[in-house]
């Protein structure tokens, strides 16, 4: 999967490619789908939600640029997959999951796979986990139509939010906070589930 995949197609950072072998992907998905866990697709975990494919996984997590021991804020536990391998290079990382039972399952397959750095909260994300901020960086995995304002806010400076954005059509934006405001640049097309919650009374 990272050989072709992954490396082949450009990410080239040397703790995502690690962090990426190292994590059972298996372990994410429904069992009757185990055999198909490292296709390049994204798949079904139940509750209208997906675990995202490997690729964008990766992408994701090279855009995000983690300093040493980041404390990372991931919106959209999902699975548990893409909290696993931010855990592989992050010091910490807090995750929110609006559905109560994948909050619940990935809770557990994180603690049983020894991922004692990630706290997942059951909730809505939308205004992300202020007591905890600021951020060093932020990764969402659920679409909302806008950025949410409390999220750019919950960045440190110098810090990266990687989000996808859009309603029919997505993209993901890196939007990097800095001194003076933030810089938001799309970088590439993708298509993800809706942010649920606040974020759909909020549209813009």
């Amino acid at each position: 999967m990272v050989e072709r995949q992954i490396r082949a197609r450009g990410i080239s950072a040397p703790a995502v490619l690690e962090a990426l072998e190292a994590v059972p992907r298996h372990r994410f998905v429904p069992e009757a789908l185990a055999a198909r866990a490292y296709d390049d697709t994204p798949l079904p975990i139940g509750y209208d939600q997906t675990i995202s494919q490997p690729y964008v996984v990766a992408y994701m997590t090279e855009a995000a640029a983690l300093p040493a021991d980041a404390k990372v804020l991931e919106i959209g536990t999902g699975s548990g997959y893409q909290a696993a391998v931010l855990a592989e290079i992050a010091g910490r990382v807090h995750s929110i999951e609006i559905v109560p039972e994948l909050a619940e399952r990935s809770r557990t397959l994180l603690a049983d796979l020894g991922y004692d750095n990630v706290e997942v909260r059951t909730g809505d994300g939308y205004r992300g986990w202020p007591e905890e901020a600021p951020f060093d960086a932020i990764v969402v995995t659920a679409a909302p139509d806008h950025v949410p304002p409390a999220l750019v806010e919950q960045l440190a400076v110098g810090a990266r939010m990687v989000i996808p954005v859009g309603r029919f059509t997505q993209e993901i934006l890196i939007v990097t906070k800095t001194a003076d405001g933030a810089i938001t640049e799309a970088v590439l097309p993708v298509r993800f589930v809706p942010m649920t919650g606040e974020a759909q009374g909020q549209r813009r």
